[in-house]
Order: C-alpha cells, then structure tokens, then sequence
C-alpha cells in the first residue's frame, strides 16, 4: 500500500507540475504560498480526495486548514475517514 502523503505528493506533482520530481515539496510546505495551485487547483485537490478516498468534502471544509498542504490533505482524510475505516496509514 502507498503511504497516504505519497498518494497526495503524486498527485500534486503530476497535475500541478507537469510530472517535474525536480521541485521538492516538503509535506507541510503551503500549496498555495509556493504556486504550486490556486484556487482551482483546491477544487482538483478536493475531486481527487473524493474520488480516490471515498469521502464527501463539503462547502465549508474547503479551507487552507485542510487543503494547504501534503500534511493538512492527509490529516484531513484521516479525520474524514476515521469514523469508517480506523486504520489509515498517513506516513
């Protein structure tokens, strides 16, 4: 199984950067703050939660405390999905 902040660099790197591994991106480095996605690249971010994790993101969890960073993604699914499903690896 691919650790979750993995599943959410890749992501990340191969819609935003175009697949250049080059750029590192550490997990608690802003999203937003780097360039790395605007306003629509949060929604991308959002379907790719859903669609690949199973959870509904509503209105008003949208927000930079849940989407800003490889960390908050991951803690954001843990939380969301810790109700179903108790063993979610994060690393």
């Amino acid at each position: 199984m691919i650790p979750l902040k993995e599943q959410i660099r890749a992501f990340v790197i191969e819609s935003f950067l175009f697949g250049d591994t080059t750029r590192p991106i550490p997990d608690d480095a802003s999203l937003i703050e780097n360039d790395i996605v605007d306003s629509t690249g949060i929604l991308e971010l959002v379907a790719f939660v859903e669609d690949n994790f199973g959870i509904t993101v509503g209105d008003a969890e949208i927000l930079p405390a849940n989407f800003d960073s490889i960390s908050k993604v991951a803690a954001f699914i843990v939380s969301k999905r810790s109700a179903t499903d108790p063993i979610v690896a994060v690393a």
